[in-house]
């Protein structure tokens, strides 16, 4: 069993690139099944990090691939143009 605290020191990487997407800012509870529908990542910066962060970056949980030991490997076609971005 893993806790949410845990997960939240994890560093994201996705497996298409090897890109590191960074740590994870909140997570989805489907609250009825008591089961993660997501995790959710902070946006990328913008000019270095002056100009604020883009929009958070949703992550179905069906997305990730593997959940390890300090390492959540994910599969997304790109960090730039997310499968799903919260509006």
């Amino acid at each position: 069993m893993v806790r949410v605290s845990e997960l939240r020191l994890r560093d994201v990487v996705n497996v298409r690139d090897g890109r590191r997407l960074g740590l994870i800012k909140d997570v989805e509870i489907d609250v009825e099944n008591g089961r993660i529908k997501a995790i959710i990542l902070p946006g990328a910066a913008r000019l270095m990090g002056l100009l604020g962060r883009g929009e958070d970056v949703i992550v179905p949980w069906e997305q990730i691939r593997k959940l390890g030991v300090d390492v959540i490997l994910v599969e997304l076609e790109s960090f730039i143009e997310p499968v799903h971005v919260r509006r």
